[in-house]
């Protein structure tokens, strides 16, 4: 999906610069309380266009970033040279993240639902696995997700709206539609360029899986793997926000 996206996924937020300072900021303070307020060495193994990490390395921290789609990962480090900041990028999947990025980091990063791409329970240990195995000791992880809930309403097809985005001239209506299968969905992102005289309508579109883990059962696998001291944050992100600590013994 992001690589057919990637040139307007910005626009799934009604001020991409806001959400870039406010999100950096956000896991600023988390990573200030859980790994200390001095720079650290960030890996972002779900970067997307770069909204946490180019908020993190504005902020001072050394971030590596990677993510599966290479339109992403070069949307993300063009904006990145545009604002001045050095950071690494590398097209890899977060779940060979400690093959591609070795370790001692002193944080893995995987924010806005981006875990729940992977197709079930067994490739999201795979990833955790690798999370922990890129981290130093006492390093932490940190992921954030949507709220899955047993009963929430899975009924197909569903839409969910954006609502309507301004880009330079252009004016874009941004929605997703969503259709349940069991417990995974596929979600397709829609971005419409609206007519204007003597330009037509255009569509820009993506389709792409998630599957619906609840956050206790993925804290559950953050234990299993390894990690200790796993905590459930709110309030912070939009998304609940889980933190999971390497400790060797």
């Amino acid at each position: 999906m992001y690589d057919d996206i990637a040139s307007l996924y910005h626009l799934v937020y009604p001020n991409w610069n806001e959400a870039i300072a406010k999100q950096g900021t956000a896991l600023n303070g988390v990573i200030s309380n859980f790994v200390g307020a001095a720079s650290q060495s960030i890996l972002d193994v779900s970067c997307g266009i770069g909204t946490q990490a180019i908020g993190l390395a504005t902020l001072g921290h050394n971030v590596t970033a990677s993510d599966l789609s290479a339109a992403a990962v070069a949307r993300a480090h063009k904006e990145a040279l545009s604002r001045g900041l050095e950071m690494t990028f590398k097209v890899a999947d977060m779940r060979q993240c400690a093959q591609t990025h070795g370790s001692g980091f002193d944080v893995v990063l995987s924010a806005d639902n981006s875990l729940p791409h992977l197709p079930g329970e067994d490739e999201i240990r795979v990833a955790l696995q690798g999370f922990y195995q890129c981290l130093r000791q006492d390093g932490v992880a940190i992921v954030s997700l949507r709220e899955y809930l047993e009963d929430e309403d899975r009924s197909s097809p569903q839409m969910w709206s954006y609502g309507f985005r301004d880009d330079k001239s252009d004016r874009y209506f941004v929605f997703q539609t969503r259709d349940w299968s069991n417990n995974a969905y596929d979600v397709a992102m829609y971005f419409v360029r609206e007519v204007k005289q003597g330009i037509p309508a255009s569509v820009t579109a993506g389709l792409s899986r998630y599957y619906a883990i609840t956050v206790e059962r993925l804290m559950f696998l953050f234990r299993e793997v390894g990690f200790t001291d796993v905590q459930r944050l709110d309030g912070i992100l939009h998304q609940p926000i889980i933190v999971g600590r390497r400790v060797d013994i």
